[in-house]
C-alpha cells in the first residue's frame, strides 16, 4: 500500500527556510523519497519540482523567499494536495516513512497519534477525565512514545526500530499508577487509525468492557 504525505507539498509552498544549497538538495532528495513511497514518479510530482527549481535559484543567487509566476500551476497543484490529504490519517503515512533525525514530521506523528488516541478512548467508552494523555519525544534517532493511561486500559503509540507492524502496544492495567499492566499485545498502527477495528481488537485480546451507553452514543 502507498502512503502519501503533504510535508513535502507544505516545503515546496513554502522553502524560504532553505536558504543554502545543501539543506534545498536534501529536501529534494526527501521529497523524492517520499514521492516513491507514495506510488508517484519524482519526475512529475509538483513539490519535488518546485524544489528542484529552489536548489537551482539558490545557486543562480536569488533570495530563498522570492516567488515566480512560472511556478503557479505547480503551486496550485500543491494546495490541491494538501487538500486532498486533510481526510487521510498522516499518522499511518508518517510511521512507514519513519520520522528520525526529523523534528518536523515527529511534532507531526505526536500531534496526530494524540488525536488518534482521543478517538481511539472514545471508542473504548472513555471520557476525557478518565485517562492521562502523555507524550515523550525522547532523543532525535527515534520516535518517543504516545501514552494513553486510564483505569484500565493502557495504550502506547511508537514506532519501532525493528519489526515494523508493532507500533501500538496495549494492555489492561488497574490504576493510572501501574506502569507494568498486564500482558502486552500488538498491533499495526493502520489498526488505530480505524477505530471501530481497534476497539473490537482490544475487547477481544484484553476482555475489556465498554460501557453500553458508552458504544450508543459513537
Amino acid at each position: 500500500m502507498n502512503y502519501d504525505l503533504d510535508f513535502r507539498y507544505r516545503r515546496a509552498l513554502q522553502p524560504d527556510g532553505l536558504a543554502t544549497i545543501p539543506t534545498a538538495t536534501q529536501a529534494v532528495v526527501d521529497a523524492m523519497q517520499d514521492a516513491r513511497n507514495a506510488g508517484i514518479d519524482p519526475a512529475t510530482d509538483p513539490a519535488t519540482i518546485l524544489l528542484a527549481r529552489h536548489v537551482g535559484r539558490l545557486a543562480l543567487g536569488h533570495a530563498p523567499d522570492q516567488t515566480f509566476t512560472e511556478d503557479t500551476a505547480l503551486r496550485r497543484q500543491c494546495i490541491a494536495k494538501i487538500d486532498e490529504l486533510k481526510s487521510k490519517p498522516a499518522m499511518v503515512a508518517l510511521a512507514r516513512r519513519g520520522i528520525g533525525y526529523d523534528p518536523e514530521a515527529k511534532r507531526a506523528f505526536h500531534r496526530e497519534a494524540r488525536s488518534a488516541l482521543r478517538v481511539a478512548a472514545r471508542h473504548l467508552g472513555l471520557d476525557p477525565d478518565q485517562y492521562d494523555l502523555r507524550s515523550n519525544f525522547a532523543g532525535p534517532a527515534v520516535s518517543g512514545e504516545i501514552t494513553l493511561h486510564g483505569d484500565e486500559i493502557y495504550v502506547q503509540v511508537s514506532i519501532p526500530c525493528i519489526r515494523p507492524g508493532r507500533e501500538v502496544m496495549f494492555r489492561r492495567c488497574k490504576g493510572r499508577q501501574d506502569y507494568l499492566g498486564d500482558r502486552n499485545h500488538f498491533c499495526d498502527i493502520a489498526v488505530l487509525a480505524a477505530p471501530h477495528s481497534f476497539r473490537a481488537l482490544v475487547v477481544r485480546e484484553t476482555g475489556l468492557s465498554i460501557n453500553p451507553r458508552s458504544q450508543a452514543l459513537l
